[in-house]
């Protein structure tokens, strides 16, 4: 199946949907491309008995209900890029089921932290952590209080860096991501968790030695970084080498960031492990929307 360069976003009329629509709108103006506004919507249970077919007025009802989330939306799209082409999809169902299916041909699926039935306190809803844990395309978790203003505008791309395949993946899309935005891009790279092997027991580790590894770490980390940086000659690049948790470091240098971009996991991941520890504690955290890259199946 096909791409389509097109940025989709999920609908569902809650705040963090509203704030999803704006960065998706934003995003798709920066890229040149199309924004598709999705929502779907199911009859709740608890209208009709079981084995009842409810009455066509209450889909009738549902249908119209939707359509008004998708206008509203497109209104504060329009307000966000008065020229972008913005289409729509309404479909009955899931919303998972409707993303996931159409992340096998969109460029970037965008969605709000927890719609309108999430929980207090609860900053991943039950929608976005299946849709950021199985989606065919990268996913952009977009928070509530993530909202775009001007000290973010014009932030830098942040990406986390680990060495393994999904970071690699995870970087080229960031540097893709920086050259649409004529952003600066922000490569992270944490090593606390890396096994320091002292040279015998009672060993003390002075400075100096941390600061070997840690130059040690720089010449790896241009290496690493080379490819991506032939590719996008546009694109400024700054590195950062941070002896702290990844999560830490990440969540820090997203600070005034446009986007922050992680692997699903890392490193530590164990196969088929949908989301490793990192990613999700910055789906918690973050102070910036991030998108989630899932490795080539």
């Amino acid at each position: 199946m096909s791409r389509e360069d097109i940025v989709v976003v999920a609908v569902d009329g809650s705040p963090a949907s509203d704030n999803a629509v704006r960065w998706a709108a934003n995003t798709a103006t920066k890229r040149g491309i199309p924004l598709r506004l999705a929502a779907s919507y199911t009859m709740p249970q608890f209208l009709y008995a079981e084995g009842m077919v409810p009455p066509q007025e209450l889909y009738d009802d549902l249908q119209r209900e939707t359509i008004e989330k998708i206008d509203s939306a497109r209104r504060i799209a329009l307000e966000v890029a008065p020229d972008l082409m913005i289409g729509h999809a309404v479909a009955e169902g899931s919303p998972i089921d409707m993303l996931l299916e159409m992340s096998k041909e969109a460029t970037i699926i965008v969605m709000g932290s927890r719609g309108l039935g999430g929980l207090s306190g609860m900053v991943l809803g039950s929608v976005s952590n299946a849709v950021v844990s199985h989606a065919d395309c990268p996913v952009v978790v977009v928070r509530e209080d993530n909202a775009i203003n001007e000290d973010n505008k014009y932030g830098p791309v942040v990406v986390g860096v680990d060495g393994s395949e999904v970071s690699r993946k995870a970087t080229a899309v960031a540097f893709d991501e920086a050259q649409a935005r004529g952003a600066e891009l922000v490569a992270v790279h944490t090593w606390i968790d890396t096994q320091v092997q002292s040279p015998g027991a009672g060993f003390v580790i002075t400075d100096d030695y941390w600061d070997e590894i840690q130059k040690e770490k720089k010449v790896l980390l241009d290496d690493y970084l080379k490819e991506s940086v032939e590719a996008h000659p546009d694109v400024q690049v700054r590195t950062i080498i941070a002896r702290e948790r990844p999560a830490h470091a990440l969540a820090e240098a997203a600070v005034g960031a446009q986007l922050l971009v992680t692997g699903s996991h890392g490193r530590g991941g164990f196969k088929g492990m949908l989301l490793g520890s990192t990613s999700r504690a910055l789906l918690q955290i973050t102070p910036c929307p991030i998108m989630v890259v899932r490795p080539v199946e």
